[in-house]
This record gives C-alpha cells, structure tokens and sequence, in this order.
C-alpha cells in the first residue's frame, strides 16, 4: 500500500499526547486563508511511500515515542483522501502496540457508502482525532476555506455518535474567526458532542507565507497579526463554556 507523503517530523510534540511520529499527506481539498502547509495542497503528488517503509523508519524512534506516551499522528493536507493507505498502516500500528491519531478537518467527509465503509474500518484502529473546525457560520467557512462546512460538522457529530476521542482544535484570526457571536456558537455545537477529550485554540500566525510566495499565490491575511494572549484565552473560555467535561471521555 502507497501513499503520498509531502514531510515527517520525527520528534512531534503538538500534535497529540506525547512525543509524535507526524506524517504530512499530500493532498486536500479545503483553501484555507491562513494555511501554512499550502504546498500540501496539490493532490496525487509528494514522495510515494509504502505502508512498511514508514514502519521501518518508524521503528527507529518507537522508544523515545512509546516512553513519552507518544505515538504517531497523520496529518496533512488531509489525511482521510488517503484512507486506504492509512487502515493499512494503522493496522500495523496496532500490531505494535503503538497510539495513533488522526489531524483532520473533516474535509472529505461524506455519506457514499464506500467512504463509511472504509471510515468504519479505519476507526477500529484509531485513538484519537484531531479535528480542525474551521468555523462554524456557514458563508463565513466558505470564504475562508472555498468550502461549506456541513459535511465537517456532520463528521463531528459522526464521531461522537461512535464516542471516537477528538480533540477540538480552532485557529483564533483576529477579525475572521474570533468574532465573540461565532465563537458562542461553536461553544455550543462542542456542547452538542458527547466525545470531546480537549479544546485547543491555535493562535494565528504568519509562518506559512513564504511557502504562498515561493508558490505564486498572493497571501490573502498579510495584514492581519496574531492575536493576544488575552484573546486566545477569552476564545477558550467561550468555546469550553457547553463543554461536557462531565464525560467519561473529557481530560482537562
């Protein structure tokens, strides 16, 4: 089984619990303003790399990761365009005893029966997701996004249905996703779910804009500066406020 890698990070440490083994796919279908990986997007491009070399590479680092909690996390672009490669190489994985996560935004998210199949399946070897909510008012994620975000709210509530541990994760830009009004309704769309491990907002910054320039593109949010810590934390307090951490799944 072959999938199309863009990058590794070998010594991951914000992308799940613990040390991480983060794989880049390549490849996804969302636009996002403030993307730092826009050379991820391209599909059917990056290195191809088969399920047993990365488990070979991966091996390698299995104490320093398994000592810390770690695992590996796949992230993107978007993973689940992959999800063949991935129920291959989590399958072998879980032979090994290893944690695994996914980082998703949920993107590809659809009811076909073949992709609830294959999720199903991917699901059974999976501890965690990492699930990007981008926004939750409907023309607002298609202008910062170029899509809707009905099918990744429908994947949230899919997930939960299942209680599939997720952690949460929202990018604060100052002027596009931390109008107080939104950021109440997202708070009570989390309260909606019954599978919320964590809550994470993600301070918007300006890293990703030279890989926009060495690309052609003309970097849409060069005006705008990341928020204050300040607001950061008011954005937490707003989206924990429904949170049932009541659940068996919550952690602090």
């Amino acid at each position: 089984m072959i999938g199309n890698i863009h990058s590794i990070e070998t010594f991951g440490t914000v992308d799940g619990p613990g040390i991480r083994y983060v794989i880049f796919t390549q490849g996804c279908l969302l636009r996002c303003q403030f993307c730092h990986n826009a050379d991820t997007w391209e599909i059917g491009t990056g290195k191809t790399m088969t399920v047993s070399e990365i488990m070979d590479d991966l091996d390698s680092y299995l104490p320093f990761i398994q000592a810390s909690g770690g695992g590996i996390t796949v992230s993107g672009g978007e993973p689940l365009l992959q999800i063949s490669f991935l129920i291959e190489l989590f399958k072998e994985c879980k032979k090994k005893g290893i944690h695994t996560t996914i980082d998703s935004s949920g993107g590809c998210f659809s009811h076909s029966k073949l992709f609830i199949k294959q999720l199903e399946e991917l699901l059974q070897f999976t501890d965690l997701i990492l699930l990007d909510v981008k926004h939750i008012n409907r023309k607002k994620h298609i202008q910062l996004t170029g899509m809707t975000n009905d099918h990744i709210l429908e994947f949230a509530k899919f997930l939960s249905d299942r209680e599939i541990p997720i952690w949460i994760r929202h990018v604060l830009v100052p002027t596009i996703t931390d109008d107080l009004n939104d950021l109440q309704k997202l708070g009570e769309f989390i309260g909606t779910l019954n599978n919320v491990q964590k809550i994470e907002i993600l301070p918007y910054h300006k890293l990703g804009i030279y890989k926009w320039e060495a690309l052609g593109h003309e970097y849409p949010l060069k005006h705008i500066e990341p928020p204050s810590d300040e607001n950061v934390e008011i954005a937490y307090q707003i989206l924990k406020s429904h949170w049932r951490q009541h659940s068996k799944l919550s952690i602090e």
